[in-house]
């Protein structure tokens, strides 16, 4: 193959939605999570669970399991090779 058949690749990085997605259930994780151990546990109305603390653990372990995910398995990003000049020239013309 040659340079100018060839594509190079870069990785999508924080624009990756699992990335957006992990970092979202993590923050509201944490939210909930604090919630359940500093405000009104109300047991009587939930069986006697802490609900907020469950929900919040829950969050934290699926935010972290997207965002292991998008760090094991990257996406890639197909980027055209060449002069970036070049294509910015053959556009403007």
């Amino acid at each position: 193959m040659s340079e100018s058949t060839q594509t190079r690749r870069r990785n999508a990085g924080l624009f990756d939605i699992r990335n957006v997605i992990g970092g979202l259930l993590g923050v509201y994780g944490i939210i909930i999570t604090l919630m359940g151990c500093f405000a009104d546990r109300e047991l009587d109305k939930t069986g006697g669970v802490n609900a907020n603390l469950a929900g919040g653990v829950a969050l934290l372990v699926v935010g972290a399991v997207f965002l292991v995910w998008a760090g094991l398995r990257p996406t890639y990003v197909p980027e055209p090779a060449g002069d970036p000049d070049e294509a910015a020239a053959s556009k403007a013309a």
